[in-house]
């Protein structure tokens, strides 16, 4: 097991790494108020593993809640969210009652929000099942739902107490997840991480096998990239740079998201499409070179991800990412790369130019 830490201070948490994590109980014991935990899982990943976690706890004295819910992007609504508040109330779960998300993103934020609002705030705790939670939405404190017109623009800050990532999770994780995954780790390599990026090109064959060292490697490396940016920058105020950084190819993925309709394509899968618009644009600002921006892609084609994005229309493309959470006084603020591994946040980039990246990126 390899243990990171999220430095915030008083609210400051581990992250662990491993495999066979699920069953050790007395991982979990020293973080909760009172013996009682609320699971949140869906119908896919509930099967497989929410039994191999909460046999431990009860064993170890623990009462335990289990909430199941659908799976799926289209899932991460307000339904869902009153679904877990219904069974919370009808258990009786009180204020110190800790809530333990066991599943992707999708199942990560909507718990993060529930537990941010339930009673005013009760601990949670997150268990990520696939590779783009363990890397990137685990961690953090982002919590939220998705609402129709913008990806994500409902929700709280809310650190977990705890982020457990059981590397034997990805065994039975499908290979379009997996891939999706990679999207974000390709991120760290990209924004901040040169001889991440490096390794990720030597390695990518080893990740899509799922070698387990190399996947273990990936994730410590990512969490550690995630944990640094966010302890400088914990509520992405900082006006240039900080937090922002980690959305790089996110304003155009969302579109795409939203555009398509929620669970059309996987959060990664339009991630990686849009970092390539991303890179499109850089490379048009004259800040990547062409052998810049044919790397960048050729990495993400061998993650098995999508290089071109959903033929939504520019016109489509533009209104939606005006919805950005990035955008301030009406400003649109781009995640840009001035170099493989230095990302920047711009608000400047000419329309016509924006237009230019998406159109030759979407052959719209």
């Amino acid at each position: 097991m390899r243990t990171l830490n999220v430095a915030l201070g008083e609210r400051s948490y581990p992250i662990h790494i491993g495999p066979g994590l699920l069953a050790k109980a007395e991982l979990i014991l020293p973080h909760l108020k009172t013996p009682a935990v609320a699971i949140v899982s869906n119908v896919t990943v509930a099967p497989l593993y929410l039994e191999a976690l909460a046999a431990p706890l009860r064993a170890a004295g623990v009462k335990v809640t289990e909430i199941v819910l659908p799976d799926g992007e289209e899932y991460k609504n307000w339904d869902s969210l009153n679904q877990i508040f219904d069974a919370l109330l009808a258990n009786r779960c009180d204020r110190t009652t800790t809530l333990i998300a066991l599943g992707g993103g999708v199942i990560g934020d909507l718990t993060g929000f529930a537990a941010a609002s339930y009673q005013r705030g009760v601990p949670f705790i997150q268990v990520p099942t696939t590779l783009l939670s363990q890397v990137d939405s685990s961690v953090g404190g982002k919590t939220g739902i998705n609402h129709p017109r913008g990806k994500n623009m409902i929700g709280a800050f809310l650190q977990p107490q705890l982020v457990l990532a059981d590397t034997d999770t990805l065994k039975t994780l499908p290979e379009r997840e997996l891939s999706a995954g990679l999207a974000e780790v390709i991120k760290y390599g990209l924004i901040r991480d040169l001889p991440f990026l490096d390794w990720l090109e030597a390695n990518m064959p080893a990740l899509r096998a799922r070698d387990a060292a190399a996947l273990t490697y990936a994730i410590e490396r990512s969490c550690q990239n995630k944990a640094e940016v966010v302890a400088a920058d914990e509520f992405e105020t900082a006006k240039e740079g900080g937090r922002a950084l980690l959305n790089l190819g996110h304003t155009f993925g969302h579109a795409i998201e939203t555009g398509l309709g929620y669970g059309e394509w996987l959060h990664g899968e339009a991630v990686g499409a849009g970092t390539v618009m991303a890179a499109e644009l850089s490379r048009r600002l004259g800040w990547l070179t062409d052998a810049e921006f044919e790397r960048a892609r050729k990495l993400l084609a061998a993650a098995g991800l999508p290089v071109v994005g959903a033929p939504l229309g520019v016109d489509r493309y533009i209104d939606l990412m005006g919805h950005d959470k990035k955008v301030i006084a009406g400003k649109l603020r781009l995640v840009l790369l001035k170099h493989l591994g230095e990302a920047v946040t711009y608000g400047d980039a000419p329309p016509e130019q924006i237009r230019a990246a998406i159109e030759a990126c979407c052959h719209v």
